[in-house]
């Protein structure tokens, strides 16, 4: 059986697997040759909210022939405060896979464990491996192989979505280059448990030099709303905007997983100038999570 929990537990052969298949799913939509999900029923269970992973599931889990049920945890039992582990043993009896967007990244491992059922993390505050699956086939839609290349992560460099880059990067044999105050910068224990070419600096003009991508996200995540003045100050240098932009590379791209603040995390004209890769980045969060539950249930 095959969950989807982390970037950090997903093995190189099957991330290097799903980046090959969506290129496929994205050609043949409309025209799906099989219907994997015929006669399956698959909860999306989710106590964030959410645009882009809900809308990518469902209509994925559709045109795959299932059919997808959205359980807000406020709207079921868990919001009750019943154990994960036992929505997962009646769900588990019931349907026949599940996504899973929450807070804690023991609540997903603990869903796959005692459900029996395959399990995609749609995203938890440790990891988002559904968006970085797909950062990494638009890149490589647009660029070629990812592997050799330097990619700059600007923000809060401890986030679930840095965190997710961070064992891509060890994974896929890319250079991973995070700019962020020290406060907002990955743990050494982190780092050193995913290896790889990964480096940390202050000095987001050194981290953009000669960058094939700079990528990033929303200063004030899901859950830090206390904290969003303190965040917005300290992060305040950390902008995306077209000075930084002409320091990486020519043709450097530029991906933003939203949604976005303009004026905060980017500029509104460097996020107008690169919309087409930013909206094509978001479309493709359909196409690559076909390919995650093709790949979930092969």
């Amino acid at each position: 059986m095959k969950h989807l929990l982390s970037i950090e537990k997903l093995a190189r052969a099957d991330m290097e697997y799903i980046l090959a298949a969506a290129g496929a799913v994205k050609q043949q939509r409309g025209h799906e040759l099989t219907q994997p999900l015929a006669g399956q029923t698959w909860p999306l269970i989710f106590s964030k909210s959410s645009t882009r992973t809900r809308v990518s599931f469902e209509v994925g889990i559709s045109e795959l022939g299932g059919r997808p049920m959205f359980l807000s945890a406020a709207d079921i039992q868990l919001g009750r405060g019943e154990p994960i582990k036992d929505t997962a043993r009646v769900l588990g009896r019931m349907v026949h896979g599940a996504v899973i967007r929450t807070f804690a990244q023991r609540d997903v491992e603990d869903f796959a464990q005692f459900s029996g059922i395959p399990t995609i993390n749609a995203l938890t505050d440790d990891e988002h491996p559904c968006q970085i699956l797909t950062d990494i086939f638009t890149f490589e839609e647009k660029r070629g192989p990812i592997a050799g290349k330097t990619v700059t992560f600007i923000g809060d460099g401890a986030c679930n979505v840095a965190n997710s880059w961070i064992f891509a990067a060890a994974k896929l044999g890319f250079e991973l280059r995070i700019a962020a105050p020290k406060a907002f910068q990955p743990t050494a224990e982190l780092l050193e448990r995913a290896g790889g070419k990964i480096s940390c600096t202050e000095d987001v003009n050194a981290a953009v030099s000669g960058a094939d991508l700079i990528y990033t996200d929303v200063w004030v995540s899901m859950g830090k709303e206390a904290e969003a003045a303190a965040r917005l100050e300290q992060l305040a240098g950390y902008q995306v905007n077209q000075a930084l932009v002409r320091r990486a590379r020519p043709g450097a791209l530029v991906m933003h997983c939203l949604p976005a603040y303009r004026g905060k995390e980017i500029d509104e004209e460097t996020f107008e100038a690169n919309a087409a890769t930013i909206f094509t980045q978001a479309e493709n969060r359909l196409h690559v999570q076909k390919a995650i539950l093709n790949w979930a249930v092969a």
